[in-house]
């Protein structure tokens, strides 16, 4: 165009700044990332064969279409699926029709096109994966854009750390291929619940994830749900730390799901060392002092072996934010490719280091805590001390009032289990060895207690026996 403008010999110009012209052409008259042609064939598959909305529908949602007839037809499919209606031409035409959207994709002559330009639904998995991704491309635009508006945000409006955790949100929400929108019509809901509770009736899934102790299981619906905040408190020495680690070891052993494992007051060798102690049957004390006897090697280097190949991740970092939590987690699960089964942080009352209102920062932490576990579907368990109120009363098993600093705590966990060991206080008690665990708050059911034997010379917590079951 220039050269018949100017006269001018094209060869020269393109060889002089061809960078200059090519990529100022390209940014003009790019379209956003779509495939019309994949689109079109996915709404004809579904208008042909009446099982392709179930191939996809799982996957491939109404605001992944690019263009706008298309969501509208796409929409309609799910709306009469969810109601168990046919998906053909007719049926999406009346409910097109009923719900005055017929003309505005195009009437009845755009859905026999659709028919006409498709033979049959067999590649419609892979043009869904399609279509999905050109939408990923066009959100990546869309975070460069809010990227852009973060930086010119005050510190009085969004800190930098709460910049960051945005970003990361959506950023992992995309590579995830999550919804960005939390709103969802009951229709599909409610098939998604039938559908849990006929799958757990078959015993397909488990209700919640195991703890591995099976009174305690029983107690509290079969384990801990995903986006459960969790909250064992005691007072110093009940085994809090004891029983959150050997969850966390179980839950990695017996259901192969990742567990990290996120300790503020003990180093990543000292929680090692427990773990190696309860499962090598060997007493702590010999470990830390190296005074093994030949006996004892094998049974260790078995324990060795045995741990290192469970999924768990410790960390010891001193001052972790909660965004500093959310990010390691998704570290964890890119590393496994999957998500996590439980998140342990030990404890509540070493984070934060502000010289404000400690009540009004604990009650922040605990809801920070909530969302995490519901941002990455995840049971998170927090250890929480206890106020020095119990030590007063002449009978010291623990109540909710106990818990110290914030009634957050109380407010925000889903389920609250305090610890009590009768003989801490009377050593010569009847129930020596023995742990009480209180299920003071449970959200989805019953609270009570259940009895758990607490192996003091390995500090470890099992099941007592069960006799004549």
């Amino acid at each position: 165009m220039y050269a018949k403008q100017d006269n001018v010999d094209h060869s020269v110009v393109a060889h002089e700044e061809p960078a200059k012209v090519i990529n100022f052409a390209s940014s003009v008259s790019k379209l956003p990332p779509q495939c019309a042609e994949a689109e079109e064939a996915i709404l004809g598959g579904i208008l042909l064969d009446p099982n392709a909305i179930m191939r996809v529908r799982d996957r491939l949602k109404p605001y992944h279409f690019y263009i706008k007839a298309h969501q509208d037809i796409y929409f309609s499919a799910i709306r009469l699926n969810a109601q168990e209606q046919p998906t053909d031409l007719i049926a999406i035409a009346n409910w097109l029709s009923a719900n005055d959207l017929l003309f505005r994709v195009g009437g009845r002559n755009k859905l026999v096109s659709l028919v006409s330009m498709c033979v049959s639904a067999v590649n419609i998995d892979a043009l869904a994966d399609l279509v999905v991704g050109k939408w990923k491309r066009r959100e990546l635009g869309r975070l460069g854009a809010f990227a852009l508006e973060l930086q010119h945000k005050s510190d009085d409006d969004v800190t930098l750390e709460q910049a960051f955790e945005q970003l990361q949100t959506q950023i992992y929400n995309l590579q995830q291929g999550e919804n960005t929108s939390s709103t969802s019509h009951i229709a599909g809901v409610m098939t998604d619940t039938y559908q849990i509770v006929e799958e757990r009736n078959q015993g397909i899934v488990q209700p919640g994830i195991p703890t591995g102790f099976y009174d305690l299981d029983t107690m509290i619906n079969g384990g801990f749900n995903r986006g459960d905040l969790v909250i064992i408190a005691g007072r110093p020495a009940m085994g809090k730390s004891a029983i959150a680690a050997q969850i966390g070891f179980n839950v990695a052993q017996l259901q192969n799901l990742p567990v990290a494992l996120f300790s503020l007051e003990m180093s990543k060798t000292q929680i090692a060392m427990r773990l190696l102690a309860g499962e090598a049957n060997v007493e702590g004390n010999y470990l830390k002092t190296g005074r093994i006897s030949d006996c004892q090697w094998e049974p260790i280097i078995t324990a060795v072996q045995d741990i290192s190949t469970l999924p768990i991740y410790l960390n010891d970092s001193p001052t972790p934010s909660l965004s500093y939590f959310e990010a390691e987690c998704r570290r964890i699960m890119a590393l496994e490719r999957r998500n996590l089964g439980l998140v342990v942080i030990d404890y509540l009352q070493l984070m934060g280091d502000s010289d404000g209102n400690r009540n009004n920062e604990i009650a922040a932490i605990t809801r920070g805590l909530k969302r995490l576990a519901m941002k990455l579907q995840v049971p998170v368990i927090c250890l929480s001390q206890l106020s020095r109120a119990v030590e007063t009363r002449q009978n010291k098993r623990p109540i909710l009032s106990d818990l110290r600093d914030s009634g957050g705590i109380e407010q925000d966990g889903d389920k609250v289990i305090m610890l009590y060991r009768d003989d801490y206080y009377h050593p010569d008690s009847p129930e020596r060895g023995i742990c009480e665990i209180i299920a003071a708050k449970h959200r989805d059911g019953a609270t009570g207690t259940v009895k758990l034997l607490f192996d003091n010379q390995f500090v470890k917590f099992k099941n007592l026996a069960r006799c004549g079951w």
